[in-house]
This record gives C-alpha cells, sequence and structure tokens, in this order.
C-alpha cells in the first residue's frame, strides 16, 4: 500500500491505525490468556485420558489372550480400531490447528505457544466459515468429520444405545432464537482466533473421551471374572473453562479408567461431597466476581475384594472475566456526512438477540446481525452505546464530518497546464473527483465561468451551469488555437449532504 502523499489523507489514516489498535484493546490480555490456559488444560486432561486409554487397551490384550475365544478377538479389534479412529481424527484437528496458528502470524515474540494475531475474527470467520475460491470454511469439513468419526465409533461398539448416550463426541443442536443456519456458523463466526484453540481442543478431548467410552464396551466383552483395575485419576470434563461473572460454571467429575457401573467410589469438591450416577458426579458453583478459581476434587475408592479405601486427590482451576463489546467502523474512523457508514459492533459474553445498540448525533439502520449502517447529517459529535444482556451501558464517541472537498479536473488535468490542442477541444466538461475517499459517493459540478483570451484580443468571458459545457462554451472551445488561454474560474460543487455549493477554485489552460 503506497504512503498518501496530501497531508490530510495521510493524518485520516495515522488516525484510522490508532483506532484500530484501541478497539483491539478492548479484548484485555488476560480475556486472551484465558482462553490459552483453557487449552492447555484440555491438553492436560487429554493426556490424562490417554493414559487411560492406554491402560484399557493394555487390560483388553491382557484379558483376549486369557480367555482365547473368537469374541474375545472381535473386540480386541475392534478397540485397536478405535484407537486408530481416534489417532486420525485428533491428527486432523491438530493440523487444523497448526494452519490456524500458521495464519495468525506465527509464534509470537513473548510466547511462541501463542501465534501473534490472537484477536483476530476475520482470519476465523474466513477459515472456518466463508471460505475460499468457492469452497467452504474447513468449519463444514470438521463438522462432517466429527459426525462420520462418531459413527465409525458407535459401529465398533455394537451401536450400543448405552455407549451412544456416552459418547461426547457429537454436533449438538443449535440453540432456538440463535440467527446462525450452520454449526460452523455458530461455533466459529467473529470469534477471535485465541478463542478457537480451545474450542478445538475441546473436539479433540470429546474425542479421545468417546475412544475410552468404546474401550470399556469392549472390555466389557473379553473381561473374565478376575478383571481388576489397579489405576485411578481424577478426570474434569466442563462445557467452557473461562466464563462471564454472574453466569453458572460447570463441570462434570468422574474417575478415569472406570466404567459407568461403578459403585464403589464417592466424589467430593473442597470437602463436599456430590451424588454419584454412572460413575461421575455433576459440580457447578456461582461466580460473583472476576479472577482465576481453584477447587480441589476427592474421589475415594473401594476395593471390592479388600474394601480397602484408596483416596486420590487433584485440584483444578478456572476463569471468570467481565463482559467486554466494541464498535469497528469498516472503512474510515470518523462518520461522513451524505454517505452509508457501516459498522460493525460485538459484545463477549453477549447474544446478538440480547445486545441493544443505540446512537445519539445520528441514524442507525440495522445491516445484518451485527452489521448497522450510520446515516449522518451535521458535523460535530456523535456517539454509539452499546448494553443489554448483562453489559453495562458502554458508548463509543466519533467525529462528524462533512465529505472532503473534491478536485475540479479537465479530463486528467487539474493544474494550470500547457496542453494539446487536439486534447483540449476532445473535452465536454469538468469533474469534481473525490481522491482517496473510501466511500461510494459523487459529487457533481454546479456551474462556473469560462473566460478566453485569444492571442492579442480582448477577453471573452461566458457562464456555464452544471458539468457539461453548454452551446456557447462550446463554441468558444472549438475556436481554440495554439497561444490561446482558457481560464476556468469560480467552479462550484455539491456533495452527498451539501446544503450550499462548496468552491474549488480554478483551472487555467494555455493551448499548444
Amino acid at each position: 500500500m503506497s504512503i498518501p502523499k496530501e497531508p490530510r489523507q495521510l493524518m485520516i489514516n495515522l488516525m484510522y491505525l490508532v483506532l484500530t489498535a484501541l478497539l483491539a484493546l478492548n479484548v484485555s490480555a488476560e480475556v486472551m490468556n484465558a482462553f490459552f490456559s483453557l487449552d492447555n488444560g484440555l491438553k492436560g486432561s487429554r493426556g490424562i485420558v490417554e493414559k487411560n486409554n492406554d491402560v484399557l487397551m493394555l487390560n483388553i490384550n491382557k484379558q483376549a489372550d486369557a480367555y482365547d475365544k473368537p469374541e474375545s478377538e472381535k473386540y480386541r479389534e475392534n478397540a485397536k480400531q478405535a484407537m486408530a479412529i481416534a489417532a486420525e481424527f485428533t491428527a486432523y484437528i491438530e493440523s487444523v490447528r497448526k494452519k490456524l496458528f500458521d495464519i495468525a502470524g506465527g509464534p509470537s515474540t513473548k510466547d511462541p505457544t501463542i501465534p501473534k494475531d490472537i484477536r483476530n475474527k476475520d482470519i476465523t470467520t474466513r477459515m472456518f466459515v466463508l471460505g475460499q475460491d468457492g469452497q467452504k470454511g474447513v468449519g463444514f469439513e470438521i463438522e462432517q468429520r466429527i459426525k462420520e468419526t462418531r459413527e465409525r465409533l458407535l459401529a465398533l461398539a455394537d451401536k450400543d444405545p448405552e455407549v451412544a448416550a456416552s459418547l461426547p463426541l457429537d454436533i449438538e443442536p443449535l440453540p432456538k432464537g440463535t440467527d446462525k443456519t450452520s454449526w460452523a456458523d455458530f461455533r466459529f463466526r467473529q470469534m477471535p482466533v485465541a478463542a478457537c484453540f480451545p474450542i478445538l481442543g475441546k473436539i479433540q478431548s470429546d474425542a479421545k473421551t468417546s475412544t475410552a467410552a468404546v474401550l470399556n464396551y469392549c472390555l466389557g466383552k473379553v473381561q473374565g471374572e478376575d478383571l481388576k483395575m489397579d489405576a485411578f485419576e481424577p478426570v474434569i470434563s466442563a462445557p467452557k473453562g473461562y466464563v462471564i461473572r454472574g453466569d453458572k460454571y460447570e463441570a462434570d467429575v468422574f474417575l478415569s479408567a472406570y466404567s459407568t457401573t461403578a459403585s464403589n467410589i464417592s466424589i467430593s469438591v473442597n470437602g463436599s461431597g456430590l451424588p454419584v450416577k454412572d460413575g461421575k458426579a455433576h459440580y457447578e458453583t456461582g461466580t460473583s466476581s472476576p479472577g482465576t478459581k481453584k477447587f480441589e476434587v476427592r474421589i475415594n475408592v473401594t476395593n471390592p475384594l479388600t474394601k480397602e479405601v484408596k483416596p486420590y486427590v487433584k485440584s483444578f482451576e478456572y476463569e471468570v472475566g467481565e463482559r467486554s463489546c466494541s464498535v469497528q467502523l469498516d472503512k474510515m474512523n470518523v462518520f461522513y456526512i451524505g454517505v452509508d457508514n457501516p459498522i460493525t459492533v460485538s459484545a463477549a459474553g453477549v447474544s446478538s438477540n440480547d445486545l441493544k445498540v443505540s446512537a445519539s448525533g445520528v441514524t442507525l439502520s440495522k445491516d445484518g446481525s451485527a452489521h448497522y449502517i450510520v446515516r449522518a447529517s451535521t458535523p460535530g459529535e456523535a456517539s454509539i452505546t452499546l448494553s443489554g444482556g448483562g453489559l453495562p451501558p458502554t458508548t463509543f464517541k466519533y467525529k462528524v464530518k462533512r465529505i472532503p472537498d473534491p478536485v475540479a479536473l479537465l479530463g486528467a488535468q487539474k493544474f494550470a497546464s500547457a496542453i494539446p490542442n487536439g486534447t483540449f477541444t476532445a473535452q465536454g466538461g469538468i469533474a469534481a473527483v473525490l481522491e482517496n475517499f473510501d466511500f461510494d459517493a459523487k459529487c457533481d459540478v454546479v456551474g462556473y465561468t469560462v473566460a478566453y483570451q485569444k492571442k492579442r484580443a480582448d477577453v471573452v468571458e461566458k457562464n456555464n451551469s452544471g458539468a457539461r459545457y453548454n452551446a456557447d462554451v462550446q463554441d468558444m472551445i472549438r475556436k481554440a488555437q495554439p497561444g490561446d488561454v482558457y481560464y476556468f474560474l469560480d467552479i462550484k460543487a455539491k456533495c452527498p449532504g451539501d446544503i450550499a455549493a462548496r468552491k474549488l477554485g480554478d483551472l487555467v489552460f494555455k493551448i499548444r
């Protein structure tokens, strides 16, 4: 992109860059870091489940070897296929994560595990939803892969209804009232880059947990009466690790490497017991203040043979943040009178259905779920206010200006200069052109005076209304000869939103 030579346009560009930076800062660094803290937490949980799955596979092999029968071999092979399917799927999601990491600028300077452009929402929208070159976004491929992987895993468990109910790898239905038409659009549109990593991480975790359910089913088919489980570890499965103040934090707490028929365990959080159903307990708590919250999980396991009680304790944490919002001007950092000024609004943690947008000094009209058109009529200051959905009223202030003055042109000529006779007589009038202006706006020439000075003769003047030459002026133009001088004086034009015409100055041309 070239640097504008005009000081006014250079100042506008610099103000736009400053506004963009300020808008980006509306989403705090703590919020962005919370997403990566959540992603790291999910990665740790996946490691626990992977170890559990390895133990399950080891026990399946032991039992299949000990009880040599066709059914044992069938479910041993099913278990191996489940592990391979999960590995293939998680590798695919990992490739998507790497692609997103690279598109978002690669490793940042402060932390090479985090990409540079973590706040960008356009990257994720294009990559996961809109796509390019006529292809859909990768979000639709992820949706199809999830459905296919779920069906393949379920087939290895004989499509057992209990296993189907315990598989977290699934495409959840869209919530009522949403304006989204697809799962990919609902999950990824206008999501910051930072938010997409824990989303993808949770999908990987769901695949690992679903594999564990299939392995447990296969183990039940091959195990003998003397099977003993001797390795346990607490696992937490939470819908999200970052929540908005006032919302509830929810999580499923269960014992890894134990089937849903387990009846010899007790689970407590921070010393308070939880009801256990199908081998797991549900925990929820209120969130009244922002910051990092920690809680301790204790699971007591009673050995069915010796009646010995063995405790397993682990601490977990999650982030509670504040709601935030922003208004992005899609073209400039001011509102211009007489043209459509498109803006995009967003508020983290607030549904687009609940978000209220109001304006002062300008008028608003909705142009999409998060897009509005601003129309201005009077120079000065305007404000946009966002509220609703738990978000306190937040106001953004902007300048309102007239469209900048256009430049008067005769063809491509805008300065006093010598001009060839043929070029001069070929023109049909004066134009008013808006240079370096990003909006779709057109200024109309109202009128001007043409003064014709033939060599060694008196000056002749004619008035012209509108942009194109009238008959009298056209007749003067045809008389042009080398050495003659033409003056285009008092050129006036009106731009969108103008009440009175504005003066654009004069043009002088000597015929050569």
